[in-house]
């Protein structure tokens, strides 16, 4: 398949770039590089915002793509709060934006980026794709209307769309050459080895009381090249055009607490991880993990980095020795 990877020079995205590549699909990398990196991009990069309809629609001319695969989005939430007609504009009017020029160059197979911010606070779990939708944030209700847009446009305008909802994105690529760089970095595991680094001052532990084993926050850790995978298993399934596509969960089913992400990294590196104990943070559940099922039934996809040793393995190994 040749495929436009919107978003291709993020964490997420150039890693599922590589893997296309990797398993024989050709790519174009379309970013604006707000948050992402050049070094990361692997295939041909046009440079350009996912709002701008005519650099859009000069690409579409200009390729004849079989799918699209969309990471291009805002994604803090914090700023959201404080900034939410930017995640509006940006990751639902940009979305609409992509919608409309796939539509005029007949393309019509879409993977969106989506994520388990779309339930808010969990009221069972494991969660699955029927849990009640009560996002707590700007960006959490900016992807859910993303997907209600997608919908109507599967359901209406002849679009074959998945949408994958990650729950915590972690890891890099196994032989070191792509990791994450953020800035701010937001992310446990990468926080956690930068102060196992001496890199930053104490890591700060939010909330030490909640109901769990060891009073910790749980969160369901996938490695980044299992997210590649899948996305790579849901372009097969809708080009295939035996789907028309849907929602599904992307997450191990197994819930590891922040103590022990800590733990893991002191046998990766050998060095413990300081850590300040701190209040808890507005809106933090005590647990989020998947249920999966779905898309081991429907997309083949089942974890295969399922360890979180192996896990900090890999980020302690981009960490490193970060290429950008």
């Amino acid at each position: 398949m040749h495929v436009l990877v919107v978003g291709g020079a993020g964490y997420i995205g150039s890693h599922c770039t590589r893997d296309l590549i990797h398993n024989g699909h050709s790519t174009v990398v379309f970013d604006d590089l707000s948050t992402g990196h050049r070094e990361a991009v692997d295939s041909e990069f046009v440079l350009g915002d996912i709002r701008d309809r005519k650099a859009l629609r000069d690409l579409f001319s200009s390729n004849k793509f079989d799918a699209v695969m969309h990471f291009a989005a805002k994604s803090l939430v914090g700023e959201s709060v404080s900034n939410p007609l930017k995640y509006y504009d940006v990751n639902v009017g940009g979305t609409t934006a992509l919608l409309c020029e796939m539509q005029i160059a007949g393309v019509k197979n879409l993977i969106f980026s989506s994520t388990c911010a779309v339930y808010g606070a969990p009221e069972y779990l494991p969660l699955d794709e029927q849990h009640p939708k009560a996002p707590v944030s700007p960006y959490g209700q900016s992807k859910l209307m993303v997907e209600q847009v997608l919908d109507a446009a599967r359901e209406r305008e002849g679009f074959n769309i998945a949408a994958l909802r990650y729950f915590n994105a972690a890891g890099a690529h196994p032989d070191g050459t792509l990791g994450e760089s953020h800035s701010p970095e937001t992310h446990l595991i990468p926080i956690a080895l930068e102060a196992s680094m001496r890199k930053r001052g104490p890591l700060k532990l939010f909330g030490d009381d909640y109901e769990t084993r060891d009073g910790t926050c749980i969160r369901d850790y996938v490695h980044i090249m299992d997210l590649s995978a899948a996305h790579r298993l849901a372009m097969e399934l809708l080009c295939s055009g035996s789907s028309k596509g849907g929602a599904w969960n992307l997450g191990t089913g197994k819930g590891t607490t922040v103590l022990e992400i800590l733990e893991s990294i002191e046998r990766v590196t050998g060095e413990p991880v300081p850590y300040d104990k701190a209040e808890r943070r507005k809106g933090d559940p005590p647990g989020l993990y998947a249920k999966a099922n779905k898309a081991e039934k429907e997309l083949g996809w089942t974890p295969q980095y399922d360890g979180v040793d192996e896990i900090i393995s890999h980020a302690w190994a981009w960490a490193k020795n970060p290429r950008y």
